[in-house]
């Protein structure tokens, strides 16, 4: 087991503001478009669905930096700030030259990183005189966290939880339900979304993208109700830089400055939180940091998708989004990192990759098991199975530092714990767990129906 080092900030020292990369790209990621005019959302227009000060927060290409209101930063100490470690037992096992540290988001209240979007989110509800919150969730991680922060400042929330999630986590499920969110499995026989996906397939298994449908339909149907997202959007991105800034710190405690910096990739939250601060210094003062996204073999939007305008849903509630995409109507494989089973990137990480700016990496199932069981092994934490895909990035790094005998100082996230899927985890170890890719055939069909619809 590990004797690791931890890098340990007082709360005094949580960042007071987030960090807006957009205001510092040369290339500004295109804002969210109105479907029927193509025209740019106003502030007012977003608002109808989400609150308006994440809706300011959206469309702000021009402030580096937006202040962290006193009472989300008060909520936040109550598990920031999270501990940055040397992980020195994984470095001993991979017998690797390189330094290995992680961020550790899982000693959040509910286990993940998620929480740091959701506070503020459920605030600015609160401040805004509204009485209901709406989501969606892929394994559970975000609804958790939004049923918590709406607990805390009285708000009712209601989750879509992607059905085959739903059945495959069925405490996570509870665990929502504890903090007082309402939860359906999505598609589901409450919304006309629902309904519809339900008639042309029974035994659907669901998606993100149907799940935010649901989500967005009950939203604007409901009074005083919002849509809350946990991921893909920018100011969900800004939000997570929280962690990134403190981790900032805490390599400057540890005497080093990641050569590569490495997130899980769904729609771009925790990626977003651990990159962006990092990049900035890349943008504004020449460094050299390579950062990669490591999704699933099963969902590869940034490795195999198309830069297109697409919604962000299955049933086309939301803007258009210029994004790396599967298609909106993409059916993904039932893996259990359902937190990366998403068709789409986020507007800013899209960009990002487009210029060249970051990498992405797809790795398959059983990889991120066999990582995340070493990781296990030699760090003592056992993690969550969308956060495996950024230690297996890490690890094959690590791997190619001792072939070529440089050294290098990774720095990765790890996004969550895995204590509420040991389902996964069993079906690894008795060999019954599969890998799923998908086809160019499949992929064709898929685009080619995405540039048939939006043109």
């Amino acid at each position: 087991m590990s004797n690791n080092k931890r890098f340990i900030l007082s709360e005094n020292e949580i960042p007071t503001a987030w960090y807006n990369i957009v205001a510092d790209m040369k290339n500004k990621p295109m804002l969210p478009l109105n479907p029927k005019t193509r025209q740019p959302l106003t502030v007012d227009e977003m608002s109808h669905i989400f609150t308006l000060e994440a809706s300011k927060q959206e469309l702000n290409q021009t402030d580096r930096w937006i202040e962290i209101p006193d009472e989300v930063r008060d909520l936040y100490k109550h598990y920031r700030p999270t501990p940055l470690v040397r992980a020195t037992g994984l470095e001993k096992a991979l017998d690797t030259p390189a330094h290995i540290y992680f961020k550790n988001e899982s000693v959040s209240p509910v286990g993940s990183h998620k929480l740091n979007s959701a506070i503020p989110q459920a605030y600015y509800a609160k401040m805004e005189g509204i009485k209901n919150l709406t989501t969606e969730t892929g394994a559970g991680q975000w609804g958790t966290a939004l049923s918590y922060a709406g607990k805390a400042f009285g708000i009712d929330v209601t989750i879509f939880m992607v059905k085959v999630s739903f059945e495959q986590k069925p405490y996570r499920r509870s665990i929502m339900q504890t903090f007082g969110g309402h939860v359906f499995a999505s598609p589901s026989d409450v919304t006309s979304a629902g309904r519809a996906i339900l008639a042309r397939d029974p035994g659907y298994t669901g998606s993100l993208g149907t799940a935010i449908s649901e989500a967005v339909e009950m939203a604007i149907g409901t009074p005083d109700c919002r849509y809350a997202l946990g991921s893909v959007l920018s100011h969900v991105s800004l939000h997570q830089t929280v962690l990134g800034l403190e981790a900032e710190k805490q390599m400057d405690m540890a005497g080093e400055y990641p050569d590569i910096v490495i997130g899980c990739f769904g729609g771009g939250s925790n990626f977003s939180g651990i990159a962006f601060p990092f990049m900035r210094h890349n943008i504004l003062d020449g460094k050299k940091t390579r950062f990669i996204a490591a999704e699933p073999a099963s969902c590869p939007k940034l490795t195999r998708g198309e830069f297109h305008l697409d919604f962000g849903d299955e049933a086309g509630y939301t803007p258009l989004l210029a994004m790396y995409t599967l298609g909106h109507n993409f059916k993904p494989a039932s893996i259990h990192a359902g937190g990366l089973r998403y068709h789409g990137a986020g507007t800013t990480v899209s960009q990002l990759l487009k210029d060249n700016m970051m990498e992405a990496v797809d790795i398959k199932q059983t990889d991120t098991f066999k990582a995340a069981q070493l990781f296990a092994q030699t760090e003592g934490i056992i993690p969550a199975p969308e956060s495996s895909h950024a230690i297996c990035a890490a690890i094959n790094e690590a791997l190619k530092c001792k072939e070529e005998g440089t050294q290098k100082t990774i720095l990765f996230n790890l996004s969550g714990h895995g204590l509420i899927d040991m389902t996964a985890y069993d079906q690894y170890l008795s060999g019954n767990l599969h890998n799923y890719e998908i086809s160019d055939a499949e992929l064709k069909a898929n685009l080619d129906e995405l540039n048939r619809i939006i043109k």
